[in-house]
C-alpha cells in the first residue's frame, strides 16, 4: 500500500468507528478484508486510526467534519503535512480536496483543543489544577512502550542483553526498578524469545510502580480482587516469590492468566470466592480510564456522566465488600489508572467515613509527567 492508500483506509474505518463500531473491531474487519496489506501496512493504518482517537474533536475542527476523510484531513493539518501530497485521487489514494474542504476548518479551543469532552473538562481540570492543560495534552499523543523485568527469570541487565540481541533497544526507567521504556524495535516484542520465554512482560511504568509500593513480604497470604488479565498479580508473585491469589468478577477475563504464569514461572491461583483473611488485597477497581486514554483513547469518548456515576458506585461497593477480608494489621490497597478525583481521593475519603479503624498509609497520583500512565494507588492499614 502506498501512504496515500493508507490514508484512505483509516478514514474508512474510522467512519465505522464514528457509526458506533468498537475500534478493535473496525480493525479487524478491513484487515480481513485486506489480505493485500502486510504487517507495515497494517501497523500504520492503526497508527493513523489511534492518533485521530486520541484527537477525536481537535481533528474534526481542523478537517471541517466529522466523517473519516475530514478527520483524516484534520490530521494531516494538525502533523504539518501537507494534505495534496496524498489526497490525489490516483490508484487507491483519496480523491482530491475539493475547493470547499480547503476552506473548511477552524483552530480548535478550550476542551475541543484538549480533545475532552466538555461534559468532563471542569471536573478533570478540579481534579489536576495546574496539571490539567498538560495531562490532557499527553493524552493526545501516542504512549511510550514498557517492560516489566520479570525478576523470577532474570535481572533487568540480562533482560536487556536479550532484548538487544533482537533488536529491541531499552533502557531503564525511574519509576519503577523493573521497568524497561522501548526505545526501538517496540513491534518485535511479542514475536522475540525474551517474551515468550517469560523474561518480559508488557506492562506500563507507572502500574509497576504501583505494585512495587506494596508492603509484600515473604509468607503473606496476598488476593488480587480485581485481577483482569492478571499483570499486578504477576508482578506481585515476582515481588513475593510465592502463591498469589487471583479472582475477578468476569473469570473470563483471566482465561489467559494460567498460560501467563506459566511463562513467568509465577504461582497464580485463580480464586471464584475468597474467604478468610490476607495481609494484602490488591483492588485495581473498575474505572474511567482516564490515566491510560492514550493507550485505549477511544474510552474517552464512551465514557458518560452517567456510566462515571456507576463506576464510582461500583468501586465504593468494592471496597466494602474487600475491607472484611483484610487481615488485623494488614493493607487494603486501593488502584485505578484515572486522573479524577472523585474516583480517587474522594473514594478513600467516602470508605474511611463508612469504616473505623482504618489509615492511609501512603497514597500517590501518579501523572503522564512522571513518564507512565495516569494512576491512582493508596494503601490503608486494618488498625482496630
Amino acid at each position: 500500500m502506498t501512504p496515500a492508500a493508507r490514508i484512505q483506509a483509516a478514514a474508512e474505518i474510522l467512519d465505522r468507528i464514528a457509526s458506533g463500531t468498537p475500534a478493535e473491531q473496525a480493525l479487524l474487519g478491513w484487515s480481513r478484508a485486506s489480505r493485500f496489506a502486510g504487517s507495515k501496512d497494517r501497523a500504520a493504518v492503526r497508527d493513523h486510526v489511534f492518533d485521530v482517537l486520541r484527537r477525536w474533536r481537535s481533528t474534526a475542527a481542523a478537517g471541517g467534519g466529522d466523517w473519516g476523510r475530514a478527520r483524516m484531513l484534520g490530521l494531516l493539518r494538525q502533523d504539518g503535512i501537507d494534505p495534496d501530497t496524498l489526497f490525489t485521487g490516483e490508484g487507491h489514494a483519496p480523491s482530491p480536496l475539493s475547493e470547499d474542504e480547503r476552506a473548511a476548518g477552524r483552530v480548535p479551543g478550550g476542551a475541543e483543543a484538549l480533545d475532552i469532552p466538555d461534559w468532563l473538562w471542569p471536573g478533570f481540570s478540579a481534579s489536576l489544577g495546574a496539571e490539567a492543560v498538560p495531562a490532557a495534552e499527553a493524552l493526545r499523543h501516542r504512549a511510550p512502550v514498557f517492560l516489566r523485568v520479570n525478576t523470577l527469570r532474570n535481572t533487568l541487565d540480562e533482560a536487556q542483553a536479550a532484548l538487544a540481541t533482537e533488536g529491541i533497544e531499552t533502557r531503564p526507567h525511574p519509576l519503577a526498578g523493573t521497568a524497561l521504556e522501548v526505545i526501538a524495535g517496540a513491534r518485535g516484542i511479542a514475536r522475540s524469545a525474551a517474551f515468550t520465554e517469560g523474561l518480559v512482560e508488557l506492562q506500563d511504568a507507572a502500574s509497576q510502580a504501583v505494585v512495587a509500593q506494596l508492603p509484600l513480604g515473604p509468607g503473606q497470604r496476598v488476593l488480587d480482587y480485581c485481577a483482569g488479565g492478571g499483570g499486578k498479580a504477576l508482578a506481585m508473585a515476582a515481588r513475593l516469590r510465592g502463591a498469589v491469589e487471583a479472582h475477578d468478577a468476569d473469570p473470563g477475563r483471566m482465561s489467559d492468566l494460567p498460560a501467563r504464569a506459566a511463562r513467568a514461572g509465577a504461582e497464580i491461583v485463580r480464586t471464584a470466592k475468597p474467604s478468610g483473611r490476607y495481609d494484602l488485597v490488591l483492588c485495581d477497581v473498575p474505572c474511567s480510564g482516564s490515566g491510560s486514554w492514550r493507550r485505549a483513547p477511544e474510552g474517552k469518548w464512551r465514557l458518560t456522566e452517567e456510566g462515571l456515576t456507576r463506576l464510582l458506585s461500583v468501586q465504593a461497593g468494592i471496597l466494602d465488600t474487600v475491607a472484611p477480608l483484610v487481615a488485623d494489621g494488614g493493607t487494603l490497597a486501593y488502584a485505578t489508572c484515572s486522573m479524577l478525583a472523585p474516583e480517587n481521593a474522594a473514594q478513600i475519603e467516602g470508605f474511611l467515613g463508612r469504616h473505623a479503624g482504618w489509615q492511609v498509609v501512603t497514597h500517590r497520583q501518579f501523572l503522564p509527567r512522571d513518564g507512565g500512565d495516569g494512576f491512582f494507588m493508596a494503601c490503608l492499614t486494618r488498625t482496630a
